[in-house]
């Protein structure tokens, strides 16, 4: 028994001194596919390549074996295997074979991120701060003083919380304006534009977005989920025009506004018509959530994720990064994107083709991207004001919060250039 013990330990000695790499598998092995993104983004904060093996065993990070990178593996439950040099090799081959879809992209420095988001708590919760958290991934939270202040620079990464750019508080007024949660809203916001010599809070909201599109153009990434994505470009339509009804700023909106739209100056979107009607929870017709038909229910509600050429089109295979293709839908302020809305430029990432729904785009502005998402939770199909959070203890390998994470990492990847 004690000569068995010896012989095994000397084995696990000669395979660990003789391993030179870590293996994260991405496929259906792997344990905790969300924490998997946090141990990468970890790792690379000490300084040490990533590969990102894209469409190899669900699109797989390997890294130079070390000690303490292996403990944290062990620490955070994520599934992994030590392989030797000549088993690295052999990947990276396999990988490199022109007649496979696949890659292997270097990321080389942790993504410095912030959050767009409100400082007060309000009745609902975000699922990009959900996810980083979840995956222990650090971040700063900043908001429209910071925006305005001129911080973004200072970031790699911007992700945009459900916000409403357009200066309307979601069109929530109908159903929670007597709601402590929204007349506190409502105040703050007021007092913040008055604060940074602003008339209104829409006026405000939409120097906002405008900085925000500069930061986009100027190299930045940008992502965005739910009510983000349409107000923001409605917001920068709207540059000039009055939009918001009287009980939102105080004075009614123009009634040529619709003519008066400018979708020159919008990152993803045109030719939508907005919905003027405050008692309509809808600011325009881009979001689908009204007017997708009435057989879609959470039984049946599925996108699929286009398949892209690893070797030619890096980008969107990086951020389709998977295990599965077909993902479950999942509902929103915003849910899916109106595809006659989509400018010919953009990227459709995933679809839900049948309901000329949209559900993940991608678009260069400038010199920088962006990702539009939509729907509030990948967890929860039908995430109502005022419902507890996901615990994603319970998802640790959820394909729709992946989608978020290939975007967390993006920004960390040495760019090749498209070809397509």
């Amino acid at each position: 028994m004690k000569r068995s013990i010896f012989t095994i330990t000397l084995l696990l000695c000669f395979l660990i001194s003789n391993a030179a790499y870590l293996l994260i598998p991405m496929d259906g092995t792997q344990k905790n596919h969300l924490k998997a993104y946090g141990i990468a983004y970890w790792t690379l904060e000490r300084e040490v390549e990533v590969s990102w093996l894209l469409n190899y065993r669900g699109g797989s990070f390997m890294s130079r074996y070390y000690e303490e990178v292996e403990r944290e593996l062990k620490i955070r439950g994520v599934s992994f295997e030590i392989i030797a040099d000549v088993q690295a090799a052999q990947i990276i081959r396999e990988i490199s074979d022109p007649e496979e879809n696949m890659d292997e992209v270097k990321l080389h420095k942790a993504p410095k991120i912030a959050v767009y988001s409100p400082k007060n708590k309000l009745p609902w919760d975000d699922a990009v701060t959900l996810v980083l958290a979840y995956a222990e991934i650090p971040y700063d939270v900043i908001y429209d003083v910071e925006v305005m202040e001129g911080v973004l620079p200072m970031y790699d990464w911007l992700h945009l919380h459900h916000e409403d750019f357009s200066g309307q508080y979601g069109r929530f007024w109908r159903s929670f304006r007597n709601a402590a949660w929204y007349q506190e809203e409502v105040r703050i916001n007021e007092e913040t534009a008055r604060m940074l010599g602003f008339d209104k809070v829409s006026q405000m909201k939409l120097a906002v977005a405008k900085k925000i599109r500069d930061f986009v153009a100027g190299g930045g990434y940008m992502f965005s989920m739910c009510s983000a994505p349409d107000s923001f470009d409605v917001a920068l339509a709207a540059d000039g025009v009055d939009i918001v009804e009287a009980m939102f700023d105080g004075d009614p909106m123009d009634p040529n506004a619709q003519l008066k739209l400018n979708f020159d100056n919008t990152l993803a979107f045109t030719n939508f018509t907005l919905i003027t009607n405050p008692n309509i929870y809808e600011i325009s017709d881009i979001d689908v959530t009204e007017s997708r038909p009435r057989t879609i229910t959470e039984k049946n509600d599925f996108f699929t994720l286009f398949d892209f050429s690893a070797k030619w089109d890096p980008v969107p295979t990086m951020l389709c990064q998977n295990h599965m293709q077909v993902i479950k839908g999942f509902m929103g302020q915003t849910t899916a994107f109106n595809i006659n809305n989509i400018k010919p430029n953009i990227l459709i990432m995933g679809e839900y083709k049948a309901a000329g729904e949209a559900r993940y785009i991608h678009g260069e502005y400038g010199h920088g991207t962006f990702t539009f998402y939509g729907g509030h939770d990948p967890e929860d199909y039908r995430h109502l004001v005022g419902d507890p959070a996901t615990d994603l203890n319970l998802f640790p390998n959820s394909p729709g919060y992946r989608l978020i994470l290939n975007n967390v990492l993006f920004p960390a990847a040495k760019q090749k250039k498209r070809k397509t």
